[in-house]
């Protein structure tokens, strides 16, 4: 996902991160989350979600629990983000870890 963090907001982002993770089930299929800053420019927030599979993934985007537990966290986005976050799905197609 990339996010425009509206001026002056970009020190909220990482409470509503750690707000996103609290309500994260276990069972989720979620596997990692990078949550990054461009250097250049601070407004600009990229997350990056990994899965252990596309649907897992979809199933947790469809999940009623989890919709409702995201409503708090969902109005902070709206008055933290300029406009909605952009996503992207992506396939891996190599891995490397060191």
């Amino acid at each position: 996902m990339e996010m425009r963090v509206k001026s002056g907001r970009e020190q909220e982002v990482p409470s509503l991160l750690d707000q996103v993770q609290a309500i994260e089930a276990p069972e989720s299929g979620l596997l990692q989350t990078l949550a990054m800053r461009d250097q250049n420019d601070p407004s600009r927030v990229f997350v990056l979600v990994v899965f252990e599979s596309e649907e897992k993934a979809r199933a947790r985007e469809q999940d009623p629990q989890r919709q409702q537990a995201m409503q708090p966290a969902q109005a902070l986005m709206a008055e933290l983000f300029d406009g909605p976050p952009e996503f992207v799905d992506l396939d891996v197609i190599r891995q490397v870890s060191n």
